[in-house]
């Protein structure tokens, strides 16, 4: 068995960006920019008031002076003249800066009848004007690439003229439930059948992640049926199955794999649950072979899926966030294997508290949907009392 850290390293080794793709910007929310978005133009445009007021030159806001009003000057209708000396212009938050001025008096300090306006506070020069490219210039860089795309950058790509935006394609994951006893939901179960909840669940989970899933038929324990199935996921950018990792006699993913030239790069991890994971290529293809239990395939999809979908993404690979916790009750030493204890967390005085939920097998999916974190323990970790600091994936952060 080897660790789960090579493991990571093993999976990232061969991955690459998939390729990228032109997207309506009101489309882009949640992609990976591919390409550097750079101003199409200036913002502001030019200078622009910041308030609702009056526009003048500053050598004649002084408190008490009487100006005469020329003109006004609504946001998108820029006033043609030029102000002058005991002059004013009427703008408004927005409204460009008529030639001649470089200050703006608040309408709140000003008093205006019968065509005068009458200064009630001094003006300085630049008060209340935003200038041209206070923001950013024409050509500035706005966002880098290799961005997953936030709803404020989709804001800045649009004050930056961008109507379309290049990103990274969603990786297609494929994905390949093996087993005679399953059955999708809704569809009849056997006499001794169960419902699949891991094709399910790892849909959703690639689609938050930013891949796009695609549900294969469901294989029976047979080599050439699951071969015949995994012929479908041709195309895609990996195959992920569920199921037939193990070592029973009715565990043949390998073998069905094979039939496409399927060369296994390692099996098995020294973790739990999820210790029969599975991963290897079918030509250019990676294949991640996840375990059937569902608590094992959802912890699997945390430390390897999501890193992996990561690296196609664009992104920098990274492994799972790790934040700090202390345990609510005391735990028993560890065995050789890196373990992921599901726990619920609650903020106290001292900060977040884990505590492990006191049901941990790997098939109860109830308790892992109540879990708020996993309880990381590295290999051969002694005991740990009620208190003591552990490290915690959250799991409201995926």
């Amino acid at each position: 068995m080897i660790s789960v850290e090579e493991a990571r390293a093993r999976i990232l080794a061969g991955l690459r960006p998939v390729g990228t793709e032109i997207v309506a910007l009101a489309q882009a929310h949640g992609r990976v920019l591919a390409v550097p978005v750079l101003a199409r133009v200036s913002q502001p445009p030019a200078d622009v008031s910041a308030m609702d007021g009056y526009a003048l030159r500053a050598e004649d806001g002084m408190a008490g002076a009487r100006l005469r009003l020329i003109g006004e000057a609504p946001a998108g209708h820029a006033f043609t003249g030029s102000v002058g000396a005991g002059e004013t212009v009427r703008l408004f938050t927005g409204s460009f800066m008529p030639a001649g001025t470089d200050t703006v008096l608040m309408q709140e300090n000003a008093v205006a009848a019968d065509g005068i306006v009458t200064i009630g506070e001094a003006c300085t020069a630049g008060r209340h004007v935003r200038r041209q490219g206070q923001d950013f210039l024409v050509g500035q860089e706005l966002i880098q690439a290799g961005r997953r795309l936030t709803v404020r950058d989709i804001g800045l790509a649009a004050a930056g003229n961008h109507p379309w935006l290049c990103v990274y394609r969603r990786p297609r994951i494929a994905i390949l439930a093996t087993g005679d006893e399953i059955s999708l939901p809704g569809e009849p179960i056997g006499s001794s059948g169960i419902v699949s909840s891991n094709s399910s669940m790892l849909m959703a989970f690639i689609a938050a992640r930013g891949g796009e899933p695609l549900l294969l038929s469901i294989a029976r324990d047979d080599a050439s049926a699951i071969a015949a199935a995994a012929a479908a996921a041709r195309g895609a950018d990996m195959l992920v199955t569920t199921g037939g990792a193990s070592v029973g006699a009715h565990d043949l993913v390998q073998a069905g794999l094979e039939t496409h030239g399927f060369a296994l790069d390692f099996w098995k991890i020294a973790m739990r649950p999820g210790k029969p994971l599975i991963f290897g290529r079918i030509d250019e293809m990676p294949v991640l072979g996840l375990p059937g239990n569902p608590v094992s395939a959802f912890v699997c999809a945390i430390l390897f899926l999501e890193t992996a979908l990561t690296a196609m993404s664009g992104l920098p690979a990274a492994g799972p966030v790790f934040g700090r916790a202390r345990l609510g009750q005391g735990v028993r030493p560890n065995d050789a294997r890196e373990d992921y204890m599901r726990a619920t967390l609650e903020w106290r005085d001292e900060g977040w508290v884990a505590t492990p939920l006191p049901v941990q097998d790997s098939s109860v999916l109830r308790a892992l949907a109540s879990a708020d974190a996993l309880i990381r323990r590295l290999p051969h970790q002694g005991a740990l009392a009620e208190g003591e600091a552990v490290e915690i994936i959250r799991l409201y952060d995926l």
